[in-house]
């Protein structure tokens, strides 16, 4: 057997993702306010880029996600348009400006694979030699960190959504179950006026009450009361211990407060020992069951996509835009730009200017993009569930990311991105 030495000229395809294109990904993951504080970076970053103060000069070129993603007033949805779509332009045909929805998934910049019909979703072996084993992440990275793999502490809000998730099946009870989650305050109590409530959501009070009656029964025990003595109840009814004795108990609390013991034993209609026990076993109750959990912060939340209903005399339906009063607008200063181009004499510089009118250019091209996606994905979302907003969460139906994704003609994994950012 003998070893020889040779060169072999081989030809492939690779499909890789551009740092623009990972960026503009990231862009689309982004909330208005995440998106305001890129663009905040962007902006010292860039000598180039400005922001737009109310007065615009002709010589530059500005983007502003409501403006950019719709001509007019804004998107509008009628009845009579069941795609809802084609107040939107078409994507562009550029190489250099891909769509969102394009399958980047599985892809390893770099890595090679072989195309296959109908896109490069197989990858040849080579593109996995470099991966550990247990992770994507090896001991010897220079990015690995043990911190980073430590479990964070679990939010009573987490904890119960993974409850809903088992415990509810119809996807309106579940919505009701989390619009009831919201009212809990840090000890566990909820906090809500249940008629107005089931007014608000369009359903009726005693549907409200049967998921608030499940909810009660999830863990910690003690979760969902509306007083002391019905948070105490839930406890003992986990244990089998809410005997009618225990019942008159819990419902004199006032007179165990005062250590009126003797007409405690009398409503109760227990001895002195009995009494002992029950106020024994009471004490090793929680009163305050929610504060087990890291504490949640709540923040107002402040939505990315606006819509309103258009009146009859304007064909009904629904007006759909981003909202603007979060999201800065962006200038490229061309004027600038050719000023500082004519001093530039240096390779360094005139290099520099290169990559900066490119970056800032393609973040114009990125935040169009952006607004596109995110308005036809809101479109569809507002078209599909249309019952739901007009007469309540008893019309709400399942949507999965698949159909969106069909409608509109996209990838599901940008859907995903989209309604998950």
């Amino acid at each position: 057997m003998s070893i020889n030495q040779r060169l072999d000229l081989r030809q492939g395809q690779t499909l890789t993702m551009t740092p623009q294109l990972q960026q503009a990904i990231k862009l689309l993951q982004m909330s208005n306010i995440e998106l305001a504080e890129f663009l905040e970076a962007e902006i010292e970053k860039n000598p180039l880029l400005e922001k737009d103060d109310g007065t615009q000069s002709p010589a530059s070129e500005s983007v502003e996600a409501e403006e950019t993603a719709r001509p007019g007033d804004g998107d509008i949805l009628t009845s009579h348009n069941a795609d809802g779509q084609d107040a939107f332009a078409a994507d562009r045909a550029a190489a250099d400006d891909r769509p969102l929805d394009t399958d980047f998934d599985n892809v390893f910049t770099g890595g090679d694979m072989a195309p296959q019909e109908g896109g490069y979703d197989a990858f040849a072996t080579d593109s996995f030699a470099s991966v550990g084993s247990g992770g994507s992440l090896k001991f010897d990275d220079p990015d690995f960190s043990f911190e980073n793999t430590m479990a964070k502490e679990q939010t009573l809000r987490d904890h119960l959504e993974e409850q809903i998730q088992l415990e509810f099946e119809n996807a309106g009870d579940r919505a009701i179950a989390r619009v009831l989650g919201d009212y809990l305050d840090e000890a566990g109590y909820i906090r809500a006026d249940l008629p107005a409530l089931a007014e608000r959501l369009g359903t009726e009070l005693a549907r409200v009450e049967r998921v608030l009656d499940t909810l009660q029964r999830l863990d910690p025990a003690g979760l969902f009361a509306r007083s002391l003595s019905e948070c105490l109840a839930l406890q003992l009814r986990e244990r089998d211990r809410l005997d009618p004795a225990m019942q008159k108990l819990l419902q004199n609390l006032d007179l165990l407060g005062a250590h009126d013991l003797k007409k405690l034993r009398n409503i109760c209609e227990v001895d002195e020992e009995d009494l002992r026990d029950m106020i024994a076993e009471i004490k090793t109750l929680n009163p305050k069951p929610g504060l087990a959990f890291d504490r949640f912060i709540s923040q107002t939340v402040v939505p990315d996509v606006l819509m309103k209903p258009l009146p009859k005399s304007r064909g009904g339906g629904w007006a759909v835009e981003l909202n603007s009063d979060t999201l800065p607008r962006v200038l490229v200063n061309r004027t600038y730009y050719a000023e500082i181009t004519k001093n530039a004499t240096g390779q360094k510089d005139k290099e520099y200017l290169s990559a900066q009118i490119n970056s800032a250019n393609w973040l114009v091209r990125a935040l169009e993009q952006r607004a596109e996606t995110i308005l036809k994905v809101a479109t569809d979302i507002i078209v599909q569930q249309e019952a739901f907003f007009l007469y309540g969460v008893e019309y709400l139906k399942p949507l999965v990311l698949k159909d969106v994704a069909s409608a509109i003609g996209m990838h599901e994994s940008t859907v995903s991105r989209v309604t998950t950012g």
